[in-house]
Parts: C-alpha cells; structure tokens; sequence
C-alpha cells in the first residue's frame, strides 16, 4: 500500500499556521509529513516564506506520531553542510526519530542570496555530493576536518547526536542526480511519475529503498475556485524543473507565467472536490513504484477544509484504490 503524506509548504502559510496544519494532518491520519525549504514563495501571491527549521522543531514537540522530512534542503549554499548536519541530529532527537534529512542541489530562487553566485548544474550535484559526505561523516561522531574543492570543514563535532541518525534522501530529476542517490541515499525524492528515474535509481544502487513522490491538489466544494487559486498561486509549477531550479526570484516567475490560463493549470493538477480526480493525480505514483506521495493543498487558508475532507473521503478512497 502507498503511504499519502502531507506537505507543509512554506510558501503559502505563516509558521503558527503551518505547525497547526501538520497538528490536523496527524489526526486526520495522513502517514507522514514533508516539508519545503524556501527563502522565497514561487510567487509573491503565494505570500510567504518562515525558517522551515524552526516550524520543524516547533512541530516535532506540537505532535506525538507523524513523521517529519525536509522536501527538500540544499545543504551547499545557503546552508553549509556542517550545519545542516547539526540541525538534522537536533531535529531527529526532538521528533524522538520521526526525522528524515530529504536533500536536493537547489534552486536559484533560494540559495542566490549569499552572493555566490548559481553555479551550472554539475557543480551543483559536485557540492551536493561532497556534502552528504561531511554530513555523514558527522553523524558518525567525533572530529571531523575536511578540505575539499567546494567546502571546508575545520575540528567540527555535532556532540547531539541520535542512536540511530536520519535517513537521507536525495531529490532526482535526471540521470546524473539518480546516479548520485543510488550511491548516497537511503531513500529518493522526485516530483515526477517517471518510472526512469526510479529504474535508474535502482541500477545505481537504490533497489529496494523507499521512493517518495510528491503531487499538487486543490480542493474546493466550488471547483471555480480551486482552478482560480490554483492559477494564482501555483502556475509556476508548470515551468519543469529544469526552468524552475535557474529563475532567480518570484518576480522572475511571474513574468515566465503570464501566458498560463487557469484551464491550463487545470490540467495538471485536480481541483474541486470530484475524488476520483484526485485519485487519479496520484495513480501514476503508484504504478511507478513509488512508494510513498505527499500531497501539496493549493492555498495557505483552505487548508482545514482540505484536511477535514481528507480524513473523511479523500484518505479512505486513495486507501481502497491503491
């Protein structure tokens, strides 16, 4: 059976709100919980952006059972990895080891903003690999120094750490990162349904580890506004990741989008309250091999409505069809 989880986005809600969300996530049973990491929103109509840090550290105390996972972080930038590693430790021991590290190599949008610049996408998964590395070293404990071409490390020990530290996954969208996940991660992270990907995965080193998949919905009893909030504060979604990783802030996304109609973001993502529309959405997940999918509810408000759906159609369908 799929597990359905449930994505904390940043982008769309302030930091009590998203705590209170994930709060209403767990009683309404959703399997787990992702959360995203952003400077910015997407867009500005989006309206926010608080330290994911933070409201996973307020909501591993504010529930008792569901699990928590960055959807993801780039450990190169804007965070070094010796950091993240802390943080990670730190997280895992407040959520009493409901904690996984999910990592990625980033987005302009987010890491531009320490000036150094948005290296090509080689470079980027050259800094994401050397980074798993230190933090892996550092969770095995004691001193670690490191001196290599993109990041230097000197006497750091995290003196916090788990029995046990978390799983790592790592965000794939080509063969190049999946190559990168088969040998580094304990688990993969995609957007796509892309059954080359999970099978690249595998052919690295990947068989037989959790993949996790995320999918955009927008319930609403008025289907017309689902499809309007959706096309005001999700059409960047259309761009693809190959677009969405170099635009270099909400302003960017704006001008990209202009063009996308509602019908269009309609397409690709269910709105309204027909639930085999959302069982559909995330029917081609299941059929990949993924084996977990995290929705994303369009809209910081309508979040209640959509959990209070959830728990009572939307969950139990999703469980009886896959």
């Amino acid at each position: 059976m799929v597990q359905i989880g449930y994505t904390m986005l940043t982008e769309q809600a302030g930091p009590r709100e998203l705590v209170g969300h994930v709060v209403r996530a767990e009683e309404a049973g959703f399997d787990f919980s992702v959360t995203s990491d952003h400077y910015f929103p997407w867009l500005g109509s989006q309206g926010h952006s608080p330290h994911a840090w933070t409201v996973l550290g307020a909501a591993a105390q504010a529930t008792s059972r569901i699990p928590l996972m960055t959807y993801v972080t780039c450990p190169t930038m804007r965070y070094h990895p010796a950091v993240v590693a802390q943080k990670a430790a730190t997280l895992h021991l407040l959520s009493e080891g409901r904690f996984r590290l999910g990592l990625g190599a980033g987005e302009n949008l987010n890491e531009h903003i320490t000036g150094g610049g948005w290296p090509a996408a080689d470079v980027r998964h050259e800094m994401l690999e050397e980074a798993v590395d230190i933090i892996r070293a550092l969770f095995g404990g004691g001193y670690v120094n490191h001196h290599g071409a993109h990041f230097d490390v000197e006497s750091a020990k995290v003196w916090d750490l788990p029995d046990e530290p978390p799983p790592i996954g790592i965000a794939v969208s080509g063969d190049q990162s999946c190559e990168l996940a088969g040998r580094l991660a304990d688990l993969v992270i995609a957007v796509e349904p892309r059954q080359e990907l999970l099978d690249a995965f595998d052919r690295y080193g990947g068989a037989g580890k959790p993949r996790v998949g995320q999918v955009p919905v927008c319930y609403d009893p008025d289907r017309e506004t689902a499809v309007r909030r959706a096309h005001e504060q999700f059409r960047w979604f259309a761009g693809g990741w190959k677009a969405n990783a170099e635009l270099p802030g909400p302003a960017s996304f704006e001008a990209a989008t202009q063009f996308v109609r509602p019908e269009d973001v309609a397409e690709s993502i269910p709105c309204g309250d027909d639930v085999s529309a959302f069982v559909e959405a995330v029917r081609p997940f299941a059929e990949a091999g993924f084996t977990e999918v995290a929705l994303v509810q369009v809209g910081g408000e309508s979040q209640h409505a959509f959990l209070d759906w959830s728990e009572k159609t939307l969950l139990p369908a999703l469980r009886e069809a896959l």
